[in-house]
């Protein structure tokens, strides 16, 4: 694109107009002032000058969207790498945490500025406003590693935590760092995770690591380690102790004048915190005493530096508003306490900021000639140029436009998204008799009468009269800067790693499932002497004050009881604890298993049923097909691409499909189905889409309309906002089959609807039509191809236990270039509150406030009128209200008219409004992560920035489990970390729709492991397949296995080991668990290793029917389980073989025959016990194989 693009940039630098400002520019005179140019001429004349001189280029725009376009547009003419600088939001306030993905694409920015990285910069007003460190701190604040570097250990983590990094145990999101013996992982803002390994103070090895598995995923040779903060006291000027002496005396000041004003406390408690290295929240209130100098981003620019001013009446006016709202903002901040007077300036004023760009040559670029502008102008230059609108993908347009453009004697260049569009736009011209060139490299603008189709897309077209050049475009097809969105990295599977996962989660009070003595109380981990050797134990209690002591090594007998819903008020699982030797625990298990059966008989009978049914096989795809797809605005992501692949080839059976597709809000299922049915369309067939709401079926049309917009498809709606006269009339095209694709709610079901041909119903949340909508359901998707649509995701291993019975396809990953979501944690502040919430009101958007009770909504929202003025109109939604009351109200939403919406968590399934992009969240603690998460993702949606403030209630006394609920909200604001938890608690609530509510019963009732285990049995049982023998095998010897705290020293992640170490099944699964051993924690000590060989022991034993192995002094004694067959040959052989003569006995009194070997003195206990289950085993196969060939 760029080469074509710079031809444009010649031509443009050929006119007398831009001769003469380069002239002007070369003689050093500036400002410049250039009107006449709408946003796309901005960016070309930018480009072309930037091109003409090889200076550096600064564009200054008045808000992130123009900026957004401005950078697309600026990353195509030129095809160089284009820098965003956006601003920041302030913490200003202890005691409030605050998400920091803003701040650091900033300092990702400053960081490329002062290394000289970023030759061309977009801009903010208010970004170039805020203050900030200056470069030569930053520098010195950048760390860089690289293997074969040397490090003092101690000093580097002094560092990283200097820079505004957190030490944690585990890494889990930007800003963390962890350090293990000799192995340091550290998560940079704009870098993926890395694992550093020292040899001594030397790094070895380097890598990055993925951060659900913790493990290592490509070498790298080196890292930047930037600073995840731009306050850092330590590295000021003086360093820490001169901040604290202007913090002295700026206390010592106030105090003269008012010793009792709040303030002093706040500068006495903040500088003991500080000099006695505490965490202190909201240091932005400080940034002004580490950096007394006012500096901005202007001083990271190069004295060269063209500065072009992009409208410059807004940019006016934005700058103006800024510092006037960062000056309401800090006044009640000032009043309170919490910010001294003295450090309240944290941005340049507008004009100050318009002194400063003097300094560089300045571009006025304007519309219209104006009087008001950030500089007095030297020269005034007028540009002939007009904007086009881009035509939007519809060819049909362009094409007539394009004759109009030709016959006045312009020459044309088209700019196509892709070449499959570029070929067929070549084709509708040569049926309109224009001819066109195809110019797939970019290298030449067209010549009068001719016209030229090449790649690209710029934000509009634009016509330059003088140069006889019309340029069309199809406008940006896309997110900031790259074309199409990147691509996410492919997820490796791990299933084994996901499903033990929850284990990490695991503390002192959770309810825990024993595989054969049900539900108790985990009550921590407690190393015990036995025999004088130290052992792990786990202690779980039951009912009636029973503890079982289970040894580490039988910890894949354990596992996290996760019911689904229901907590006490101490936000715990309701379960009844299981009495040690009861049988309750076996009923439970007997009941669940019984009704696991049914389920599977009934889904089976199902499945079979349909597999026998005819269908219609639709066709492969045809190039219509792929143009469609290519349409489509964003990059795929790896999952979209996975279930479309699986869609249409259900679709191209002869069978009916019936698949789920799961994937959360936003995540693209609605373009999956879109794309179904387009491919039914062009069988000729018609397709439905059947919604829950009215709101939520006007938002599918109009997703839909957009989406077909250049293909001759029918579509219609049919809800209660059309007259009975349009209703009839719809009935009657569909019956026709004058309607391609039918959207609506449960209209669609009505017994006089008749479709002429249908070919596939797509369902979107079937969980919410009630019993009679599903029986018509059921007869509708008798015979055309099915697909729900489920809001909710399910688990990837219910989905594994259903494999072969139920189609499904998950979308798990989220599209990339969603924006961060500014989240704030803080206490309820009426104050914070409605500021909050006139920032948005003023930019012209939208709000939910979330009051998860109904019995109050009323008040709080009287509470929040009173509060914001009568001017705002605020409506109310909740999950009692009826269904045209609800319809009503979310309507009114969509449409604007409601500025403030106070909602219980009905949001969370509810319909996506891209003009919200503030919520507010009264009492967080009481809510899990995974609800917090799936409303907090409500928001952020669209290209503006968006805000979440979770609170909880002022001076609340939390119970123990709040405050760590607390944490866990935080933590997950400010890193992002805990959504694996967030996403698994989600999950299993989807589990619990999928499979019903009398099945939701019986997982409760044992625990979703233990229920998935019998289902997976049920359904192998009725595929007539044999279901895997669940032998288990305990083994209890004297020797040290255990994992040192030395080596591991959190608790959580020795669990998590112990039971993944528990659980090992093969030598391979041991080997790949032992590099991942090495991996994070480095060369494992012995007692690990005899670990692994007592896991591998027992596995081995179960093969040969075992079931029980201890140590009684000399001896050790293996037990054959009861009601499976001993392999006697095989046992015989064993006592008969030389070595074991004398120390080998078998007695075979009761239901357990036993054999029990002597040891000799000082004799390898484990080692002895791995071979004499090795040598049964051989000798069972070789019998098994003597009996098969006779």
């Amino acid at each position: 694109m760029a080469q074509g693009m710079k031809m444009l940039g010649a031509a443009l630098a050929a006119l007398p107009e831009v001769r003469e400002l380069l002239l002007s520019l070369d003689a050093g005179t500036s400002p410049i002032a250039v009107s006449g140019l709408s946003s796309v001429h901005r960016a070309q004349l930018s480009a072309a000058v930037r091109q003409k001189m090889q200076r550096p280029l600064l564009v200054v725009c008045a808000d992130e969207n123009e900026a957004n376009r401005m950078a697309g547009d600026l990353h195509e003419l030129l095809g160089e790498e284009v820098s965003l600088l956006f601003a920041r939001e302030w913490q200003l306030r202890d005691r409030v945490s605050a998400s920091h993905g803003w701040e650091q694409q900033r300092i990702g920015t400053l960081c490329r500025l002062a290394a000289g990285e970023a030759s061309v910069l977009v801009a903010t007003v208010d970004a170039l406003m805020q203050r900030t460190l200056p470069p030569a701190l930053l520098r010195g604040a950048v760390t860089e590693i690289e293997v074969g570097a040397r490090f003092d250990l101690a000093a580097l983590s002094k560092k990283l935590v200097e820079i505004g990094y957190v030490r944690a145990e585990t890494v889990e999101g930007v800003g963390q760092f962890a350090l293990r013996g000799g192995i340091l992982d550290i998560y940079s803002p704009l870098s993926a995770p890395v694992r550093v390994e020292f040899f001594d103070d030397e790094v070895d090895a380097m890598g990055e690591f993925d951060l659900a598995t913790q493990r290592r995923t490509q070498n790298v040779k080196s890292l930047t380690v930037l600073p995840a903060a731009e306050v850092l006291p330590a590295l000021t000027g003086g360093g820490r102790e001169k901040m604290l002496e202007r913090l002295s005396r700026a206390a010592q000041k106030i105090e003269k004048k008012a010793a009792d004003s709040p303030i002093v406390k706040t500068l006495r408690g903040d500088m003991e915190r500080l000099s006695n290295d505490l965490p202190l929240g909201g240091m932005d209130r400080y940034l002004a005493a580490c950096y007394p100098e006012e500096i901005c981003a202007l001083d990271y620019l190069a004295p060269d530096t063209l500065a072009v001013v992009s409208d410059g009446m807004r940019v006016l006016e934005r700058g103006k508003n800024y510092h006037w709202e960062l000056s309401e903002d800090v006044k009640p901040l000032i009043e309170e306490g919490v910010l001294c007077g003295e450090f309240a300036s944290l941005a340049l004023s507008q004009e100050a900021l318009s002194r400063r760009l003097a300094d560089f040559p300045v571009l006025l670029l304007d519309a219209l000639p104006t009087s008001r502008d950030l500089l007095a102008p030297r020269v005034l230059l007028s540009m002939n140029a007009r904007s086009l609108p881009s035509y939007g993908g519809s060819l049909e347009t362009a094409a007539g436009d394009m004759e109009r453009y030709l016959g006045a004697g312009c020459g044309v260049l088209v700019l196509c998204g892709n070449e499959t569009r570029a070929k067929n736009f070549q084709r509708l011209l040569e049926e309109r008799n224009i001819r066109a060139q195809l110019n797939l490299k970019n290298d030449r603008l067209p010549a009068p009468h001719e016209t030229v189709i090449g790649l690209g897309a710029l934000s509009a077209g634009s016509e330059y009269p003088q140069l006889k050049l019309v340029i069309l475009t199809e406008g940006q097809l896309t997110s900031p800067l790259s074309g199409k969105r990147t691509k996410a990295r492919p997820k490796k599977e791990t299933s084994a790693r996901a499903a033990l996962r929850s284990y990490e989660d695991l503390s002192p009070g959770d309810l825990v499932v024993h595989v054969h003595h049900g539900i108790g109380r985990f009550a921590g981990i407690e190393r015990m002497r036995v025999d004088g050797v130290d052992k792990d134990y786990i202690k779980i209690c039951y009912a009636g004050n029973d503890s079982l002591y289970v040894p580490a090594t039988q910890l894949d007998m354990v596992s996290k009881y996760i019911g689904g819903h229901g907590e006490d008020e101490d936000g715990k699982p309701r379960a009844k604890l299981s009495k040690l030797g009861g049988t309750d625990w076996s009923r439970a298990k007997t009941k669940a298993r019984a009704a696991a059966k049914d389920l599977a008989k009934g889904l089976i009978a199902l499945y079979a049923e349909r597999q026998r049914r005819p269908g219609f096989a639709f066709s492969p795809d045809s190039p219509w097909q792929k143009e469609f797809e290519d349409a489509f605005d964003y990059e795929e992501t790896d999952d979209q691409l996975r279930a479309i692949a699986e869609i249409k080839s259900d679709m191209e059976r002869s069978t009916p499909m019936d698949r789920l597709l799961c994937g959360d809000v936003g995540y693209g299922k609605t373009e999956v189905a879109l794309r179904a049915v387009m491919k039914c369309v062009l069988d000729g067939k018609q397709a439905a889409i059947l919604v829950p709401t009215t709101v939520l079926a006007q938002q599918h049309y109009a997703t839909a309309i957009n989406r077909f917009r250049s293909f001759p498809v029918r579509i219609e709606v049919l809800s209660r906002f059309k007259t009975p006269a349009q209703k009839k009339q719809i009935m009657q095209d569909a019956a026709a089959g004058k309607i391609d694709l039918l959207i609506g709610t449960h209209s669609l079901l009505q017994k006089s609807l008749h479709f002429k041909d249908l070919g596939l119903l797509v369902i979107d949340e079937e969980q919410r039509f009630g019993v009679t909508h599903k029986e018509k359901l059921k007869e509708l998707s008798r015979q055309v191809d099915t697909l729900t649509l489920s809001a909710t995701p399910i688990p990837r291993t219910l989905n594994m236990a259903l494999s072969g019975i139920r189609d499904m396809s998950t979308i798990e990953v989220p599209p990339v270039d969603r924006q961060p979501v500014q989240t704030y944690v803080l206490e309820h502040n009426w104050g914070v509150i409605a500021d909050a919430i006139r920032r948005e009101l003023a930019r012209g958007g939208q709000v939910y406030y979330m009051h998860n009770r109904v019995e109050t909504i009323d008040r709080c929202a009287a509470t929040l009128k009173k509060l914001l003025g009568e001017e705002v109109t605020i409506g109310v939604a909740h999950g009692k209200m009826d269904e045209k009351g609800l319809s009503s109200v979310m309507q009114q939403l969509s449409d604007g008219e409601i500025q403030v919406l106070v909602c219980t968590t009905i949001i969370e399934t509810g319909i996506d409004i891209p003009n919200v992009n503030t919520l507010i969240i009264e009492d967080a603690d009481r809510l899990g992560l995974a609800q917090l998460h799936q409303i907090r993702g409500r928001i952020g949606r669209s290209a503006r920035r968006a805000y979440a403030y979770m609170t909880y209630r002022a001076g609340k006394i939390l119970t123990e489990v709040a405050a760590k609920r607390l944490t866990a909200i935080r933590e997950y604001a400010e890193f992002g970390s805990g959504f694996r938890i967030a996403m698994r608690d989600l999950e299993i609530r989807g589990a619990g729709n999928l499979l019903g509510p009398e099945q939701s019963g019986y997982m409760m009732s044992v625990g979703y492991d233990m229920y998935l285990q019998l289902l997976e049995e049920a359904v192998l049982e009725q595929r007539g397949e044999k279901a895997p023998q669940r032998t288990e095998c305990s083994a209890d010897l004297t020797v040290s296995a255990n994992l040192p705290e030395s080596y591991i020293s959190s608790g959580e992640q020795r669990m998590d080991i112990y039971r993944r170490i528990a659980a090992l099944r093969t030598s391979e699964g041991a080997q790949e668990l032992l590099d991942e051993l090495l991996d994070r924690y480095g060369e494992p000590p012995q007692p690990v290793l005899k670990l692994m060989d007592v896991a591998l022991l027992r596995a081995e034993a179960v093969q040969s029917g075992i079931c029980d192995i201890t140590q009684r002094g000399g001896e050790i004694v293996f037990t054959f389980a009861a009601g499976e067959s001993m392999p006697v040959e095989a046992v015989m052989a064993l006592c008969t073989q030389t070595k074991n003569k004398r120390r080998l006995t078998l007695s075979a009194t009761g239901t357990e025959p036993k054999l029990t070997l002597r040891l000799a003195p000082n004799e390898d206990a484990l080692e002895t016990a791995l071979t004499l289950v090795e040598d049964l085993r051989v000798n069972k196969e070789e019998n098994e194989k003597e009996v098969t060939s006779c």
